[in-house]
C-alpha cells in the first residue's frame, strides 16, 4: 500500500513541471490575445478620430488646403498644424505640447492610446524663426500616423517628383516643403537638432544630413533657409526613417 501511494505522489509530481508550463502557455496565449485586440482597438479609435475630424479640412479649386483651426483647436488646443506627406498615408493634424512624451501614449483626443499622434518637438517655437522643425510619430503596423514614412526610401516614391512636396499648414502660413534628403539611421540626436551657436554651425549640420540622403534631390540648402524633419523608428526601433524638406520662400 505504501509503495502504491509512493508511486501515485511520484506520479504526481513528475506532472508538476508540464502542468506549470501548460499554465505558462495558457497565460502567454490569454496576454497575446489581450494585447491585439487593445492594438485592434486603438487603431480604430485613432482612424475614427481621423473620420471626425476630416471634415475641418478641404481641397479647394487650386489645390490648396483649408484647414479649420479654429475646430481643431477646440477639440485639441495644442493643434499646430496640417501635415500632408505625398505618396504616403500621412495627412494629419499636428499637435505640440511641453514634452515629447505625451503624445507617444496618447490620441488627438488626449485619450490614452499606444498608437499616439503625430507631433512637433517641443523645443520647437512655431513662430517662423525654427531653423528645423522636427516632428516624431510611431511607425504603426497597420501603416497609421508615421507607418508609411518609410515608403520614402523605396524608388516607386522617389521616382515621383510630386512625392517631393510637402505641405505644411498653419493658422498663419500654408507652406510648401521641398524634400532633400531620405535615410535610415541608426538612433541618434543629432539630426534632430533644432537650436544653433550660428549659420556656421547650422550650414555644416545642413551639409551632413544632405550627405547622408539615399539618392541626390539637387536642391541646395543653406544656413538662410528653414527645414522640416520627419522621424519614425524602424526595425524594432534600432533605427530611425528620416525625411527632410527645405522650405520654399
Amino acid at each position: 500500500m505504501r509503495e502504491k501511494i509512493y508511486n501515485k505522489k511520484r506520479g504526481i509530481i513528475k506532472k508538476i513541471p508540464t502542468i506549470i508550463i501548460m499554465l505558462i502557455l495558457i497565460l502567454i496565449i490569454i496576454f497575446s490575445g489581450m494585447k491585439i485586440i487593445n492594438w485592434i482597438y486603438e487603431n480604430n479609435a485613432n482612424k475614427k478620430i481621423m473620420s471626425d475630424i476630416s471634415k475641418y479640412v478641404a481641397i479647394e479649386a487650386n489645390k490648396e488646403y483649408s484647414i479649420d483651426f479654429g475646430s481643431l483647436k477646440q477639440k485639441n488646443p495644442d493643434t499646430i498644424a496640417w501635415l500632408k506627406v505625398n505618396g504616403t498615408e500621412i495627412e494629419y493634424p499636428v499637435v505640440k505640447t511641453t514634452n515629447n512624451d505625451y503624445y507617444l501614449t496618447h490620441s488627438f483626443d488626449k485619450s490614452y492610446n499606444s498608437s499616439g499622434w503625430a507631433f512637433m518637438d517641443y523645443k520647437n517655437r512655431c513662430d517662423g524663426t525654427d531653423k528645423n522643425m522636427v516632428v516624431y510619430g510611431h511607425n504603426r503596423h497597420d501603416g497609421s500616423i508615421f507607418g508609411t514614412l518609410q515608403n520614402v526610401l523605396t524608388e516607386e516614391w522617389q521616382n515621383n517628383p510630386e512625392n517631393f512636396k510637402i505641405p505644411f499648414i498653419t493658422e498663419n502660413e500654408k507652406a510648401e516643403y521641398h524634400v532633400f534628403s531620405v535615410y535610415e539611421i541608426e538612433k541618434e540626436n543629432y539630426y534632430i537638432t533644432t537650436n544653433f551657436i550660428n549659420d556656421g554651425e547650422f550650414q555644416n549640420f545642413l551639409d551632413k544630413i544632405k550627405t547622408r540622403s539615399q539618392i541626390d534631390f539637387g536642391i541646395e540648402v543653406t544656413a538662410n533657409d528653414n527645414i522640416l524633419t520627419l522621424s519614425t523608428c524602424a526595425n524594432d526601433s534600432r533605427y530611425r526613417v528620416v525625411l527632410h524638406a527645405k522650405k520654399q520662400k
